[in-house]
């Protein structure tokens, strides 16, 4: 039950870091960073095409999907090791 709780976790987390990879991109970029290497001379000269935004979307949605996946797995997995618990045995 342990390590179910940490996979939890663990899933939980990484889903939060791929919900704030696309904010800290563009606050690197505003900063005048390289947004991460998305832009390595800058915003004034970015010259990638517009479908390198969306690749990065689609990336972190479906990375996002996997790990929230994942958790509902787990969770119920953890339901199913619980209600085994509970069970009378006569």
């Amino acid at each position: 039950m342990f390590l179910v709780r940490l996979g939890v976790f663990l899933l939980s987390a990484t889903a939060i870091g791929i919900a704030l990879v696309p904010i800290l991109v563009l606050i690197d970029l505003l900063d005048g960073g390289t947004g991460w290497g998305l832009c390595p001379q800058g915003i004034e000269a970015c010259h990638n095409p517009y479908t390198t935004a969306a690749e990065f979307g689609i990336l972190l949605t479906l990375g996002l999907f996997v790990a929230v996946l994942g958790i509902r797995v787990l969770m119920k997995l953890a339901r199913r090791l619980r209600s085994d618990d509970y069970q009378v045995s006569q």
